[in-house]
């Protein structure tokens, strides 16, 4: 099962975590484990590449099934309205695959009470 945490703070996505494996199907014919990951993977390109966001990403390259994403502080008004925009794509996204294949995947939201050094702001 992929189990994906959607951190918040205050009103922003200030980061997410995805695990696991869908096992919807096999190898290569995992249609939610390619959903999630051409989700995932073009969230992080568009904060990097569109938005111009140095984000910190931490991956498995190895064995797959693991991505974190932080997204820093963000000061430039411009960058945050397009991080903001990507990341809630990113969430609906998610949402749409969570309510048609919950047996394969589950997501929670996860407030922070405090900003930390690697959130938006």
């Amino acid at each position: 099962m992929i189990k994906a945490n959607i951190e918040h703070y205050q009103n922003y996505i200030s980061g997410f975590t995805i695990t696991g494996h869908a096992d919807a199907g096999e190898y290569g014919q995992d249609i939610v484990c390619s959903a999630v990951s051409v989700l995932s993977i073009s969230t992080v390109n568009g904060l990097q590449e569109v938005a111009g966001i140095d984000i910190e990403v931490e991956s498995d390259d190895k064995n797959g099934g693991y991505l974190s994403v932080k997204v820093p502080v963000i000061k430039d008004s411009k960058q945050s309205i397009q991080a903001d925009a990507i990341l809630r794509t990113f969430e609906n996204g998610l949402k749409d695959i969570t309510a048609r294949y919950s047996k394969y995947i589950t997501l929670n939201e996860v407030s922070s009470k405090q900003a930390k050094t690697k959130n938006i702001l």
